[in-house]
């Protein structure tokens, strides 16, 4: 892999330039996204030692550690024990990840991120109706069966109906509309895995997904932006309970 050189410190303290004393963690994050997504630094290259980031941009190396360690949840770099810093991806790659760390230092609220979900999904539900190959079909029959099969254990429920909701929206084939629902999807994840708590939730969500399932099926695609609106307002209720349930 492309290694850290001087030409590349040249050309980061150039682009990177120094933040005002105080600047907070987000923004330090911000200016280190902004270089890493522009294009202008090869995918793979091995970024600058930590303590040259924090000269470069006049904060402490503690603040460059935060950031780096939140650019690396997202996906942006990779960090490497023992061996640096990489680049990850191109930037076209690194879009929804961009979009989704937007959202977190915004701090969207939970309301707020249900009702696009909402929107998105019911959109996502009428063209899987319109555009769904055999194969998708398929697919989504196999993940309702396994959200049946796994009722009695709730961490393996919510993988099949994570399945499920992706292989609906590779149905749709709107790779835009996917990208845009995956940053949602993410951002809400820490909810929706828990927030199916008993077999009796977890067999009504199976018959909203069964309804979804067959009114794509029947390439009905009224039916089912309706079912998946049902389903939206029932999940919308739960993840938001939860929510609730987990804020200090």
């Amino acid at each position: 892999m492309p290694a850290f050189t001087d030409d590349h410190s040249a050309e980061i303290t150039a682009a990177l330039g120094t933040l005002p004393v105080g600047t907070p963690v987000s923004e330090v994050a911000r200016r280190l996204m902004d270089l890493f997504t522009s294009g202008s630094i090869e995918p793979g290259t091995r970024l600058p030692p930590e303590r040259h980031l924090a000269s470069t941009l006049g904060v402490g190396r503690s603040a460059v550690r935060e950031a780096l360690a939140a650019l690396e949840i997202l996906g942006i770099v990779d960090v490497r024990p023992g061996s640096g810093t990489y680049l990850r991806g191109t930037a076209s790659d690194l879009l929804p990840q961009t979009l989704r760390w937007g959202l977190l230092i915004g701090r969207q609220n939970t309301a707020e991120l249900l009702e696009l979900r909402s929107g998105l999904e019911i959109y996502v539900a009428r063209l899987a109706a319109a555009r769904a190959t055999p194969e998708a079909i398929a697919e989504l029959s196999v993940a309702v069966e396994r959200m049946s099969e796994s009722i009695g254990q709730l961490a393996d429920f919510a993988r099949a109906d994570a399945e499920f909701h992706q292989a609906l929206s590779t149905a749709a084939d709107n790779r835009t509309l996917v990208d845009l629902l995956h940053v949602v999807r993410s951002l809400l994840q820490v909810y929706a895995d828990r927030a199916v708590h008993d077999e009796a939730a977890a067999r009504l969500a199976i018959a909203e997904h069964q309804t979804i399932f067959h009114a794509v099926e029947r390439r009905d695609e009224n039916a089912a932006a309706a079912a998946m609106a049902t389903h939206m307002s029932t999940a919308s209720t739960r993840l938001a309970a939860e929510a609730a349930r987990r804020t200090p």
